[in-house]
């Protein structure tokens, strides 16, 4: 598959969708609680995407090959889970950390951003879990710019982690996205500098680094979906979509309510 090249229109779309993405994510961090179910903080989400920013949630029946109907308007991926974690009966208790992943369509384009968000008095491993997995991500985005490769991006956030005695998932990775939900170039959250795709202007990606306080290694649940860490240490996960331009990059699933990149991060 080729990498598409977004056009000045095809940008301008992509930055409300974005920005939309931002901010149910501000929406529905009121609601993250102890004692809400996954399930309320799906239609929570699916019902603020619909009536209110009259946009598609788009996880909703998406079917990739092999995969059956997703059967919810987002992933919510609690503790262990990984990502893809499927909304339902759970109630969040105090403690629990939880990912909760959005992607709006609007106008025929996609935005797709995820958060952590803490529910209650965590632990200190999982509080410095989301920390430094925060910071992979923006680590892994200030590598962004035209000329740079993706190999540079997966380095500076598989250093990262890895200094900090976690480790990277290696299965799920960032990806293109615009018209379709999913579209090249693959971005690894591992890796080396100086390797793979050149970023060119235009380009716009997912950043999307899932980090494990454990081992690497991961599993599928039965329902087909969920992924969990087969030690069933935590993970970890934040996403933005970012593009090229001609002098760095621009995050595009920012809001009001978007946490600022590190200070110490350049």
């Amino acid at each position: 598959m080729s990498i598409f090249i977004k056009t000045p229109e095809e940008i301008e779309k992509m930055r409300v969708a974005g920005r939309l993405t931002a901010e149910v994510l501000d929406y529905i961090a009121p609601y993250v609680k102890s004692g809400v179910t996954t399930g309320e903080l799906d239609r929570l989400c699916h019902d603020y995407i619909v009536g209110v920013q009259g946009g598609i949630p788009a996880p909703l029946n998406y079917a990739p090959p092999g995969y059956r109907p997703y059967p919810k308007s987002i992933c919510a991926s609690v503790n262990h889970q990984v990502c893809h974690g499927v909304p339902g009966d759970r109630q969040l208790k105090n403690g629990d950390i939880v990912n909760l992943d959005v992607t709006v369509i609007s106008d025929g384009y996609h935005g797709d951003s995820s958060r952590m968000f803490q529910v209650g008095e965590t632990s200190l491993q999982a509080r410095r879990l989301c920390e430094v997995t925060f910071e992979c991500l923006w680590l892994g985005i200030v590598q962004v710019r035209s000329g740079a490769h993706l190999g540079d991006i997966g380095h500076a956030i598989q250093q990262h982690a890895e200094k900090s005695g976690f480790s990277v998932v290696r299965e799920f990775c960032g990806h293109g996205i615009g018209a379709s939900f999913h579209e090249e170039p693959q971005v690894l959250h591992y890796g080396r500098p100086h390797t793979g795709i050149r970023l060119e202007p235009g380009m716009v990606f997912t950043i999307e680094p899932m980090i494990n306080a454990g081992k690497a290694a991961i599993r599928t649940m039965a329902d087909g979906w969920t992924i969990v860490t087969k030690d069933h240490s935590l993970s970890a996960q934040w996403e933005h979509t970012i593009l090229v331009t001609t002098t760095g990059y621009e995050v595009l699933t920012m809001s009001a309510g978007t946490s600022a990149r590190p200070d110490w991060i350049g």
